[in-house]
């Protein structure tokens, strides 16, 4: 069973939410919270698989939120919920540590999926949504930090790298490589672990702020 934690500060998206996850046999609502700040303690105090996640929420917003939740030990996997088309901090709540988010008019259906695939220790990030968060975020001006080295890839690993980046499968960086997609998955798990990236989703974000991936 699959517990999931629901943060938003509208009660009727709760609502729904909680219905139709409480439908599926096996998932499970272990709590509910309005704001960011109970959502840090109740993460704490539950102990959920998933953390569904808004973020424009008063007080503490869900970046921050996520940051603080993804931080702990054990921590759960965070799925951010946005409206994204007008949500312009995606590409903040990932960088805090979400595995991946929800569109919140996505079909119940995929809703359900998503919070499973997470629940896996996936990251839920389509090749579709890859692309636009980057070509988003790549005119925003680069967060400070320190300077990401790639000196321990090889130039194999960086064509992954750079795929990865810009929203590719795995069947479809084998394809453009001519890999079979067993050679690709093992690629990834190899930068995943020379980049000490926790998903799918870090390694996205490291493409973008190693410059590997720019504004197209």
């Amino acid at each position: 069973m699959i517990s999931v934690l629901l943060v938003d500060d509208q009660p009727l998206v709760r609502a729904s939410l909680d219905m139709i996850i409480t439908d599926a046999p096996d998932l499970t609502v272990v709590g509910e919270a309005g704001t960011g700040t109970d959502a840090v303690r109740l993460a704490a105090e539950l102990r959920p698989d998933i953390v569904v996640m808004d973020i424009r929420m008063p007080g503490m917003d869900g970046i921050e939120a996520t940051r603080l939740v993804t931080a702990a030990p054990d921590a759960p996997q965070v799925l951010v919920l946005t409206t994204f088309d007008q949500d312009e901090h995606v590409y903040g709540a990932l960088q805090a540590g979400a595995s991946g988010f929800l569109v919140k008019d996505m079909e119940l259906d995929d809703i359900l999926a998503a919070i499973r695939v997470v629940a896996a220790g996936n990251a839920l990030i389509a090749p579709t949504v890859t692309r636009r968060l980057i070509s988003h975020f790549a005119r925003q001006p680069t967060p400070a930090a320190a300077p990401i080295t790639l000196d321990t890839l090889t130039t194999r690993e960086r064509e992954i790298l750079t795929l990865v980046g810009l929203g590719r499968s795995n069947t479809e960086i084998a394809t453009e490589l001519h890999l079979t997609t067993a050679t690709a998955k093992t690629y990834i798990s190899r930068l995943l672990t020379k980049l000490d990236a926790r998903d799918r989703v870090q390694l996205v974000i490291t493409a973008y702020e190693s410059g590997l991936v720019g504004p197209r």
